[in-house]
Parts: structure tokens; C-alpha cells; sequence
């Protein structure tokens, strides 16, 4: 395995673990000294291909699933080894739902389920690129069941004289 640093090929693999159907490797390069994680993966006879909005076909690529992903929960407080972990959930599902051919759509709808379960900042994120809002109007549609489930939850009113960020308001006044 060649190093993502110094591109040296000797290394050791210092932890081995079942991650799903994928095998993680956490690997020491030997020349430079740095740590990195492989994934393994059995590889599949029959290739997936995802079906396009537009009728078309094309391969199935996993890095495309990745950088939405990557995208939505930037700076979110989400673990890669969770990022890798929610990838591998969708991949699980998708292949045990559909047997050669999987609609975009039910790939998107997948990734905003889990990361409606994840992170709403991330979900509220995806869905804007992933929905293509016309306007505010249906950006809030999406965004109200998830702020009415929370106030159903024993919620908290904001205090006196500060409005709700839901209603319009930011920060308190003098608040950092």
C-alpha cells in the first residue's frame, strides 16, 4: 500500500476491523512515520448503475455519495470514521434493496434519511442541493416538521424579549 504522504510503499497494519461488508485498516507508513486508514471491499461481479433522473445510466461511484456527503456535514461535529460508517449503511442498504440498477432518487432519498438521523444542520444542507428549493417558501416546508417534532419534545421557549430563530430571530442582542 503506497502512503497517502509520502507516497513510500512500506507500511504495517496496526488495527484490523469489520466495518459492514468492508474490512478498515489503520496502516503506519514506515519511511515517514504518519497513520492512515484503508477500507477493503469484496468486489461485486455484476456492477451497479444508477439511473438517472433524465433516463440515462451510469456506473454506480461511491466518491460521488462520499462528497455529497463530505459537502453537507462540513463542519459538523461527525467523526469521518461516522462519515465511512453512514457510506457503508447506505451501500448495505442499496444493494440489498435493488439488484442491478438503483434510481437516483432512492439514493438521495436514502442520504436525507440518514442524515436527517444524523445531523439536521447536514440534512437541512443536503436537502437545499438536493430538493433545488425555488423559494424560502419550500425551504421552510421542508425544514418545519423537524422544529415542530423538537418544541413536541419539551423544547424550551426562547427567553423573554428574544425571538425564535424559527420566527425570524438570531442571536440575542449583545450575545456572542
Amino acid at each position: 500500500m503506497q502512503c497517502p504522504f509520502c507516497q513510500e510503499d512500506k507500511d504495517r497494519v496496526v488495527d484490523s476491523r469489520a466495518s459492514g461488508s468492508a474490512i478498515r485498516r489503520r496502516r503506519e507508513c514506515l519511511a515517514c512515520g504518519k497513520r492512515y486508514t484503508t477500507y477493503e471491499r469484496a468486489e461485486r461481479e455484476v456492477r451497479l448503475r444508477v439511473i438517472k433522473k433524465d433516463g440515462s445510466r451510469e456506473a454506480y461511484d461511491r466518491k460521488k455519495i462520499r462528497r455529497g456527503l463530505v459537502l453537507a456535514l462540513h463542519k459538523r461535529p461527525v467523526p469521518t470514521e461516522r462519515l465511512d460508517a453512514i457510506l457503508q449503511e447506505l451501500e448495505d442498504k442499496l444493494t440489498a434493496s435493488y439488484d442491478v440498477e438503483i434510481p437516483s432518487r432512492a439514493i438521495g432519498d436514502l442520504v436525507m434519511e440518514k442524515l436527517r438521523r444524523e445531523d439536521q444542520v447536514a440534512y437541512v444542507r443536503f436537502a437545499s442541493v438536493y430538493r433545488n428549493f425555488k423559494d424560502v417558501s419550500e425551504f421552510v416546508q421542508e425544514v418545519q416538521p423537524m422544529l415542530t417534532k423538537k418544541r413536541g419534545r419539551g423544547g424550551t421557549p426562547p427567553p423573554e424579549g428574544v425571538k425564535d430563530r424559527a420566527e425570524g430571530g438570531g442571536r440575542p442582542a449583545g450575545g456572542d
